[in-house]
């Protein structure tokens, strides 16, 4: 008798073992094949099922055993899978591979990213959509003098008001376009899709201050005016509410902002492709605010578009007694209240080889 509880014992403790063993061998293959990352098209054909797609994820290195695939598909019930081409990784676990199929096809190979960086004006996104798809920058110019389609934006964004429309402004949307990266279907992509990405995105950063943007005593388009100055201005967004407090002293006091870069942007001239001429310099411009004809005022629209570190520090400037900054070559600004303060942190920081120079 005692043999053969000796004999049972054994055969559970070999059972048990067994079952243990084989849970760990599921467990182990059900894991990423690789902790790096390797992407990998992955194709899935119509009528296929997840028996049969096992041995293809296994000669594309996607899975490490087939068998323990179908073991997961049947043990989970799993059995929704669509049709087309998936991106899949090396690093994804069975679950993570077989919920990308239970999603759907989403991955489409002729999808384009754009990126639009923060600070750029409507040339260089012109410039940056005509590279990216199959669109011209005379699309992009010729739709911002569109007065249909910019009637219809007037209508249906909060943020934007009939300020867009004064001819004298060189680019209608200059300012609202938000800058930040978004993924089309293809390079068929129109100019309203984009534009209408690109101020959804506004809308939706804006919509967090919209009470305060607009009990404010300037315009949104004024905000949106300082906000792309300050932009170009500050290296460093946390001088950037400093700068904006600044601006808003010269205002107050009838002063002109005397910022280069809305110099640069009236001569529509970019800052890294020369110096400007005495005459560009003191142009009566509604952009120029080196000239004593912007006293007191705002350049008549943006010269970029902004960030929204930039458009917060113009909605909530920083409170000060400066009336003067510069910034040094690293990005650091130093503020001044007056303008012998101001020329003597100029030389000081030429002498000390850290005057400022504009690169692109």
């Amino acid at each position: 008798m005692k043999k053969v509880l000796i004999i049972i014992l054994s055969i559970v403790i070999l059972i048990a073992i067994a079952i243990l063993g084989s849970c760990i061998f599921y467990n182990l293959n059900l894991r990423a094949v690789s902790s790096n990352s390797s992407e990998v098209e992955f194709m899935v054909d119509s009528g296929s099922t997840y028996y049969n797609i096992g041995s293809k994820l296994k000669e594309q290195g996607l899975i490490k055993n087939e068998f323990c695939f179908k073991l997961y598909v049947k043990f989970n019930k799993v059995n929704s899978l669509e049709a087309g081409t998936y991106k899949l990784n090396k690093n994804m676990s069975v679950k993570e591979i077989v919920n990308e199929f239970s999603k759907g096809n989403t991955y489409n190979p002729d999808a384009i990213v754009i990126t639009f960086k923060e600070g750029k004006n409507m040339r260089n996104i012109a410039t940056t959509i005509a590279t990216h798809t199959n669109n011209t920058e005379d699309n992009v110019f010729n739709l911002l003098k569109d007065q249909e389609y910019l009637n219809s934006l007037i209508n249906e964004y909060w943020f934007i008001n009939n300020e867009i429309l004064n001819t004298n402004i060189y680019y209608s949307l200059e300012g609202y376009l938000y800058p930040n990266t978004y993924e089309f279907n293809n390079k068929d992509v129109t100019v309203k899709e984009i534009f209408k990405a690109m101020l959804d995105e506004m809308s939706k950063r804006l919509e967090n201050y919209k009470t305060d943007i607009l009990s404010n005593k300037y315009t949104v388009h004024e905000i949106l005016t300082l906000a792309s100055i300050v932009e170009l201005e500050g290296k460093q967004p946390a001088d950037r509410a400093g700068i904006a407090g600044v601006f808003y002293n010269r205002l107050n006091n009838n002063m002109s902002l005397g910022s280069d870069v809305t110099t640069y942007y009236a001569a529509k001239v970019e800052m890294s492709e020369r110096d400007l001429y005495t005459y560009e310099i003191n142009d009566q411009n509604n952009y120029n605010t080196r000239s004593s004809y912007l006293a007191g005022k705002l350049p008549i629209g943006p010269i970029s578009n902004p960030s929204l570190e930039s458009i917060k520090a113009a909605l909530y400037p920083e409170s000060n007694d400066y009336f003067y900054f510069v910034a040094d070559k690293n990005g650091k600004t130093y503020f001044s209240k007056t303008y012998n303060e101001h020329i003597a942190t100029r030389d000081d920081l030429i002498k000390a080889g850290l005057w400022y120079t504009y690169e692109d």
